[in-house]
């Protein structure tokens, strides 16, 4: 795969930098809800659908670079934008069926705030090791 070397979502109208709230049309994060998938940084993204003609160039730089999977992760270093701001774009494409995400480890039951108290004894037994 061939790294970008300045996309455009950065970079429109004569070289300036775009906001990335244009980018991800005014949002921060995708909405939290059932219905909607949840991404982390080893998700992994495969496009099925082509870009279309007056799609946003984020989404269709998205679209042609997962032609195979890769992590949204990957996706985020190779475009060059924020973890967040792919998400974003990542769920209005899941939305619209044009990205399959394949989740590479079960959902987790607890919060994220709720970690697994064997791992954390076993951290503390490490730390006081050292």
């Amino acid at each position: 795969m061939r790294p970008v070397q300045e996309t455009r979502s950065r970079k429109r109208d004569g070289g300036k930098p775009v906001p990335l709230y244009v980018v991800t049309g005014g949002r921060s994060q995708a909405p939290e809800s059932g219905e909607w998938p949840v991404l982390d940084l080893v998700t992994l993204v495969v496009a099925t659908a082509a870009p279309q003609p007056g799609m946003p160039p984020e989404q269709a730089d998205l679209l042609r670079s997962c032609r195979r999977p890769l992590s949204v992760a990957e996706l985020s270093a190779h475009l060059a934008l924020p973890f967040s701001a792919v998400v974003v774009l990542l769920t209005d494409l899941h939305q619209n069926a044009r990205v399959e995400l394949r989740q590479t480890r079960p959902p987790r039951g607890g919060a994220v705030a709720d970690p697994d108290v064997e791992t954390l004894k076993a951290l503390i037994d490490g730390l006081q090791r050292l």
